[in-house]
């Protein structure tokens, strides 16, 4: 059996545990990643929410309309300001972790790059990895 994925901000007052496999990563470029982040590109995991359980400390939350038009709840860390996780008001049983608060990072990549019509000219992206100028398409049914 693996150990448990954990994860927590820079100053350790939030800490959390992940209970479902964590392999693909998306990279989001749009605006407001980029200002949460202060990077180019917030480097994302999605989970569903169930799989998500905060250990220790309780983060704050920022909520605004993100670039997709879709209302965004950012939760952060109230002493240090590090990202955690992000969700959507209307998609509330998924949840965006923010993958350089795992504590372990072996076995990810990103597979895709959304909102890159947005990303800043000295943000390199792997021509090989699936991009989008928007968010992403729709899952394809079977």
């Amino acid at each position: 059996m693996s150990e448990p994925l954990t994860g927590g901000c820079l100053c350790g007052a939030i800490r959390y545990a992940v209970s479902a496999p964590v392999q693909n990563l998306i990279a989001c470029h749009c605006t407001d990643c980029q200002k949460a982040s202060g990077t180019g590109a917030s480097i994302n995991a999605l989970l569903p929410s169930s799989a998500f359980s905060i250990t220790r400390g309780t983060p704050r939350v920022f909520t605004k309309p993100a670039d997709s038009g879709n209302v965004l709840h950012r939760h952060f860390c109230g002493d240090c300001g590090a990202p955690i996780f992000s969700q959507r008001d209307n998609l509330r049983e998924f949840m965006v972790l923010k993958a350089g608060s795992l504590d372990r990072h072996e076995g990810l990549q990103v597979v895709m790059n959304i909102w890159t019509r947005s990303r800043r000219p000295w943000t390199l992206i792997d021509p090989a990895v699936e991009a989008h100028e928007g968010n992403r398409p729709p899952a394809r049914q079977p």
